[in-house]
């Protein structure tokens, strides 16, 4: 007997697949089974959750389970029109698979196993999936298409599910700890560049293991990339003085980077600037106005929204006000190139360090303390949810003290 069946996937979508009863001998490994997926699915007519719990061997797994309502019972979700549409002519295809397939097998005709076993570009799953990502989360899309693009290299342009094995995934986790950056800036990835690229290669093949394109999980006993504490590469008040006064080819860019220098605003927040966030406004103290400015913003990355206090030198730096939906820095774009353009603007006055755009909010943050700011405020000005987060700064400026303190020796 041959009957229509469905495995639940994630975003609410349900995988259909064929049952044999009893099972068949597949014609080409000789072994019984009893299942043919299909290349098809159904939005699921019922709302699921994850529901994580722990197997015999102690580790934990997951199943999606129906959300309740007050009534305990399964809760309907609601699905468009077309989602609706989909459902009834999917389950009718599904049904006349099913109806050929009882057929076959009445005759002893095994054959359509063979094509079952297709092979899995896991390539060309990745860069849909890069492609996915959200386009205002520019960055967390880049990330994914480097990735991409270091696989690619890595693989030779093969990675399938034949190729895609254990052994594959430890022998990458090797080359993506040695391996440059993509453009040469330097002689390899930044550990933490390694670490989250490896994040994001094994919730991709994760995913599409959930998905039913791989039927093993071939990361799940590869361990991730362990993250060690990096030094933070920083300009000194000099260096920074320095830099203002060196011309860049890329004005815009220019004022950017020191504007997040002035700020300790992220790269992400300045990309997205639009006037509408940027206020003056004027204060009055014991009788005497002033003219205060600040920016009004919500942080892409932790979706926080921030009033962050900046000084009239940060305001003018932005030029002229627009409309209040213009972006402040139009001609900006979130690249490895860009980065590479900022490390020949350092170079230029003179700075041998390397320097990324990230690194002028690390900048501001160890500047800030050097300064004498209290670590509380500058946590609150970097928008840090954790005062732990803006120690690693504190570090940095308790070993400037150190060496400070040496530079004054007495002959005795």
């Amino acid at each position: 007997m041959v009957t229509v069946n469905k495995k639940q996937l994630a975003g609410n979508k349900e995988r259909i697949f064929l049952d044999f009863y009893p099972p068949i001998l597949h014609p080409e490994t000789g072994k019984p089974t009893r299942r043919e997926f299909l290349d098809l699915f159904l939005y699921s007519e019922i709302e699921n959750e994850v529901q994580k719990y722990l197997d015999s061997n102690g580790k934990e797994q997951k199943k999606y389970v129906p959300v309740l309502d007050k009534k305990l019972q399964p809760k309907k979700a609601k699905l468009t029109v077309l989602e609706k549409i989909h459902n009834e002519e999917t389950s009718k295809l599904a049904e006349n698979i099913r109806a050929t397939r009882q057929l076959e097998i009445q005759a002893g005709n095994y054959g359509f196993l063979k094509s079952t076993k297709k092979q899995f570009d896991f390539l060309s799953f990745l860069k849909a999936e890069a492609e996915n990502r959200k386009a205002e989360n520019r960055g967390d899309k880049n990330n994914w298409m480097s990735l991409y693009r270091h696989l690619m290299n890595f693989s030779n342009g093969i990675c399938t599910n034949e190729t895609l094995t254990e052994q594959f995934c430890k022998d990458f986790k090797e080359y993506i700890k040695t391996t440059p950056p993509l453009i040469r800036t330097r002689k390899k990835l930044a550990n933490n560049s390694t670490v989250h690229y490896f994040v994001i290669f094994k919730s991709a093949v994760k995913k599409a293991y959930e998905q039913n394109f791989l039927s093993t999980n071939p990361t799940e006993r590869v361990n991730g990339i362990k993250k060690t504490d990096t030094q933070r590469e920083y300009l000194t008040y000099n260096e920074l003085q320095n830099l203002a006064k060196t011309d860049c080819p890329y004005p815009e860019l220019k004022k950017a980077a020191l504007l997040s220098a002035l700020t300790g605003l992220r790269y992400s927040d300045i990309e997205k600037l639009i006037w509408g966030e940027v206020f003056e406004d004027i204060e009055t103290k014991n009788g005497i106005k002033s003219m205060i400015y600040f920016i009004r913003f919500t942080q892409q990355k932790t979706k926080g929204t921030e009033t962050l206090p900046i000084s009239k030198q940060a305001f003018e730096l932005m030029g002229n006000r627009g409309e209040d939906n213009e972006k402040v820095f139009k001609d900006i774009h979130y690249s490895a190139w860009q980065n590479y353009l900022i490390l020949d603007w350092i170079r230029k006055a003179g700075i041998n360090k390397h320097i990324t755009f990230h690194n002028f909010r690390h900048t501001y943050a160890t500047l800030q303390l050097t300064l004498g700011t209290d670590i509380y405020t500058v946590s609150k000005m970097l928008g840090h949810r954790e005062l732990k987060t803006t120690q690693i700064y504190a570090k940095i400026v308790d070993d400037t003290k150190r060496k400070a303190a040496d530079k004054i020796k007495l002959d005795m």
